[in-house]
């Protein structure tokens, strides 16, 4: 997968220069709060536009990503993901771009960033967060990447999938801690290993829980763990009827006993 990212990325920069993407993302809309999207008295639902997955393969044909997404903000969402990685994923940064024109709440940009050069491309696409993947970063430059981030507008959604992962994400500077249930080895998914992991994030971080969800138990019991968010693709674009799916995500995250578990 890296190697893929990095021949694709390759290919972007020779024919876009750094200081012309830095020149439109100075042009871009200014940021959205995500810190405020995602700390509201329930647990906030970031609902991805998803066509295909490296575990699942093509998963929905998305001929409209701000249709879909307009969806998803009319069920309740808090803030759209938009995959842009092209090889797997069927994604693009156009996909952003139209999204994040669109809507008013915060988009994401989920994608496998190594570089710099990729949250500027990022923020000038109109995104307002980005994914930055723990396991595929070194230490040095996880830190660059968060603060580079950070510096231009983004909010990274840093992602780990066990402890040591976690203690090098908090020890870089992470906000927003996303804790993926999918292996990224065997892609395989255990709820379980969320549930154990959320505990142990600093209270003042906020917690998003990736992968997993079906529907509303799946969230009550990663609320129950003390999420603030969670991110869901796969189970919304296979839906059918994705407005309606969001809205009892929403309604299950809104639940007393949800908010109480939390607390």
């Amino acid at each position: 997968m890296l190697s893929s990212v990095r021949a694709d990325l390759s290919v972007r920069q020779a024919k876009v220069a750094l200081e012309e993407v830095k020149r439109l993302a100075d042009l871009a809309r200014p940021p959205r709060d995500v810190i405020s999207a995602l700390s509201g008295p329930g647990v906030a639902v970031i609902a991805e536009i998803k066509r295909a997955s490296p575990s699942k393969g093509h998963l929905a044909d998305i001929a409209d990503p701000v249709k879909l997404a307009e969806q998803y903000i009319a069920g309740g969402a808090s803030m759209v993901s938009v995959l842009t990685e092209p090889s797997k994923f069927e994604g693009s940064m156009q996909d952003l771009k139209e999204v994040a024109n669109a809507v008013e709440v915060p988009v994401l940009c989920k994608d496998f960033i190594l570089t710099s050069y990729q949250l500027w491309e990022a923020r000038a696409a109109g995104a307002d967060a980005a994914l930055l993947i723990v396991a595929a970063l070194d230490q040095n430059a996880l830190v660059a990447l968060i603060e580079r981030a950070q510096s231009i507008g983004l909010i990274p959604l840093v992602e780990v999938h066990d402890v040591d992962e976690l203690d090098r994400a908090v020890a870089a500077g992470a906000q927003i801690i996303g804790i993926n249930a999918r292996n990224l080895h065997s892609l395989e998914i255990s709820r379980e290993s969320v549930v154990r992991l959320v505990p142990k994030v600093p209270d003042e971080l906020i917690t998003v829980a990736e992968s997993g969800i079906r529907g509303p138990h799946d969230l009550l019991s990663y609320a129950y763990a003390g999420v603030d968010a969670v991110l869901v693709g796969q189970s919304l674009v296979k839906s059918g009827d994705p407005q309606a799916m969001v809205h009892e995500l929403v309604t299950a995250g809104a639940h007393p006993s949800a908010r109480h578990a939390r607390s």
